[in-house]
């Protein structure tokens, strides 16, 4: 309990380095994300092919606890014209490639998928398809909202090639179901998984929440274990990040008298990451759980689990395409952020102009601190060599771990560093030792949610 009080800080998730908020952007230009793009794309299309991520950013209604970017309406007369956005935008992506991109890797994400017609949906793929080669060993993924994912969207995308399919469950709890605004009742969650399944999906993903509102280990026990009578794949069990200072008046709806606190909130990851164990999961990663014939535990023993904007991915691609609002790509040299505001990104994409607003150039050092970060959230471990240690970032984060190696969440040798079980939930804290742009510029306000 004192390691928890002592380490829950705010942290980021590494989901980058450098974080977005530390993004140089005086340094970012459209010349030099397209040339660093196009550069990562002749170096790795023939060898690993792309990835590519779609936002698609509607929802029908606000779920409070979200901190994703989302656009609430029922207007589903928006479909059409996003999507012919997106195709607009991946055509000028298209044109500078000048060459046939190989796709690895598709993921849609939201907002709610699912939000869009099968229709649509389809319109969309095809229209990627048409000037790219599908890999066959490719891995094509999509969200979905259990109310509104129909037999029909699941067999449209299945046709396409889709086999992973990830669900939004967060709490089967009414109480907490009510005050976070997401009411779907097991039996929807139930029917939408088995239809999944009778189609042809081969791997289920649920989302799990705890440290949400009103939950209680009692109650997040009653959760997990109806989420075993439906035995998903994968489980990702994230920590609520209660940021109201930057997603407003969804997450002010309760207040911190609501939520679970630092031991309790713990408890709650505990209890839940030892019902997964009990049932056969195994911890990957940071938050995640699989049971051992998915994708996700192969490549974390196999030592190839990747991370980046789609969080853990089973497949390594140095590039990855962001297509819509608020999108980010990543060419491994640099990052680029689409145009947050749907209007706003239409109007750039249907103009032929690239929306990307935002972005960073990693320098050398950024490089090497980057490769390090993503070692350790993704296989709880990183090697050294004589050069790493002569960059000053790698010294200074190497003394910032001595505190951490006391408290035994990490073990340091010459030439390499392991997470112990004990420091595994820590792990944010222990990427944080490296995060240079961080120690020298900290934060005069939160920036990110707590680590534990």
């Amino acid at each position: 309990m004192q390691l928890i009080r002592k380490y829950n800080t705010a942290a980021p998730r590494y989901t980058s380095y450098p974080t977005v908020p530390y993004w140089d952007e005086n340094t970012f230009s459209m010349d030099a994300w397209k040339q660093s793009v196009l550069q990562t794309f002749h170096a790795t299309n023939t060898t690993e092919g792309i990835s590519v991520y779609i936002h698609l950013p509607f929802c029908e209604h606000l779920c409070t606890y979200c901190g994703c970017n989302k656009h609430i309406t029922v207007n589903h007369g928006l479909e059409g014209p996003y999507i012919q956005a997106l195709l607009n935008e991946w055509d000028l992506y298209l044109n500078l490639f000048e060459t046939k991109p190989r796709i690895r890797e598709i993921h849609l994400g939201g907002g709610t998928p699912t939000f869009f017609s099968s229709e649509n949906l389809h319109r969309l793929i095809t229209g990627l398809y048409r000037h790219a080669d599908l890999l066959q060993d490719a891995t094509l993924s999509f969200e979905g909202h259990p109310n509104n994912t129909t037999a029909e969207h699941m067999q449209t995308l299945h046709n396409l090639g889709f086999r992973r399919i990830s669900l939004g469950i967060q709490d089967f709890d009414p109480r907490v179901q009510d005050i976070i605004n997401r009411i779907q009742p097991y039996e929807t969650v139930a029917r939408v998984t088995e239809q999944a399944r009778e189609i042809g999906f081969t791997s289920i993903n649920y989302d799990l929440v705890y440290g949400l509102p009103l939950q209680t280990l009692s109650s997040v026990q009653a959760t997990i274990n109806q989420v075993m009578q439906l035995r998903p794949d994968r489980i990702s069990f994230y920590s609520y990040a209660h940021v109201p200072w930057i997603k407003g008046t969804g997450q002010r709806r309760y207040s911190e008298a609501d939520l679970p606190k630092d031991e309790e909130k713990r408890a709650l990851y505990e209890l839940g990451k030892e019902m997964f164990a009990q049932n056969g999961y195994t911890e990957i990663g940071m938050d995640h759980f699989s049971l051992p014939h998915d994708t996700l535990y192969k490549a974390f023993n196999n030592g190839s689990l990747h991370r980046n904007f789609m969080g853990y991915t089973d497949h390594h691609t140095t590039l990855m395409i962001g297509l819509g609002a608020s999108s980010i790509g990543d060419s491994w040299t640099a990052y680029g952020q689409n145009e947050k505001q749907v209007a706003a990104w239409q109007q750039l994409v249907n103009s032929g102009q690239f929306p990307v607003v935002r972005g960073h150039i990693l320098n050398k050092e950024d490089l090497l601190l980057r490769r390090h970060i993503h070692a350790l959230m993704c296989s709880f471990e990183t090697t050294w060599n004589k050069a790493d240690t002569q960059c000053d970032a790698i010294v200074e984060g190497l003394q910032r771990l001595q505190e951490l190696e006391k408290d035994g969440l990490v073990h340091t040798t010459p030439g390499k560093i392991y997470v112990t079980a004990k420091g595994r939930p820590f792990i944010r804290n222990i990427c944080m030792a490296f995060d240079a742009r961080l120690w020298r510029r900290l934060p005069q306000s939160q920036l990110f949610s707590q680590a534990i």
